[in-house]
């Protein structure tokens, strides 16, 4: 523990991680360089900090609970921009759950056989399989199955980091223009991060990746364990 009470605090380390996201937000939009994405400048900085005044993680994410409750809260609002999408989903269950079903299957199996093909042990295969939905759930997935849910955590925020960064340009290149495939396809892929960039490029976008990401957390947590026992 740090020798100053005050690096501690609540307020400070609360105050340090907002401050260094908008600060990390600013150097973004200035930039556009994705090495210097927000997220992942606040990620690097906080650790940088925390290991330099000594402060054990279990105190930081009690300093900043508020946060994990403002998360879920904007989680919440999603529903609110699937509302207003709504007329537009008429007649899409079909083609959403044979997207959710194939996003899923794929997402899981071929990130284990390319681990597998280099020797990769099986409980860092259980690790790394449920990288396309959000940490809670991945942990939850990954850990009873045998799983790292250290390994688990920074592989889900390392693909949500790319997904942001590289999703769109990606989804351009391969032709994808219209809007409810760009953001479901953000959503399914890249999860939390990835429905952040979602809802900057359109609210069609944000619905659609709010819904994905939903239902590929679901998908995933019926589906990995049957994966997991027939498949690899």
């Amino acid at each position: 523990m740090t020798d100053a009470p005050f690096l501690s605090s609540d307020l400070f380390l609360l105050t340090l991680t907002v401050g260094l996201y908008c600060l990390g937000g600013i150097i973004y939009r200035r930039t556009r360089l994705p090495l210097l994405h927000p997220v992942l400048l606040t990620f690097v900085a906080v650790i940088g900090f925390l290991r330099c005044a000594g402060i054990g993680y279990a105190r930081y994410q009690e300093a900043t609970g508020v946060l994990n409750f403002a998360l879920g809260m904007s989680v919440v609002a999603l529903g609110y921009l699937l509302y207003e999408q709504l007329e537009r989903l008429r007649g899409s269950l079909l083609p959403v759950g044979v997207a959710t079903l194939a996003g899923c299957v794929v997402g899981v199996l071929s990130v284990v056989y390319i681990a597998m093909a280099f020797g990769a042990e099986r409980n860092i295969l259980t690790s790394i399989a449920p990288k396309s939905v959000t940490v809670p759930i991945a942990v939850s997935v990954s850990g009873p199955l045998g799983g790292n849910v250290s390994v688990t955590s920074v592989v889900v925020f390392c693909v949500g980091i790319f997904g942001s960064i590289f999703g769109e340009w990606i989804l351009r290149r391969c032709g994808v223009r219209d809007p409810e495939a760009r953001g479901f396809a953000l959503g399914a892929a890249a999860h939390g991060i990835g429905t952040a960039r979602a809802i900057e490029m359109g609210a069609a976008e944000g619905a659609l990746s709010g819904l994905a990401m939903a239902l590929m957390g679901l998908a995933t947590a019926l589906l990995m364990p049957l994966m997991e026992k027939y498949l690899y």
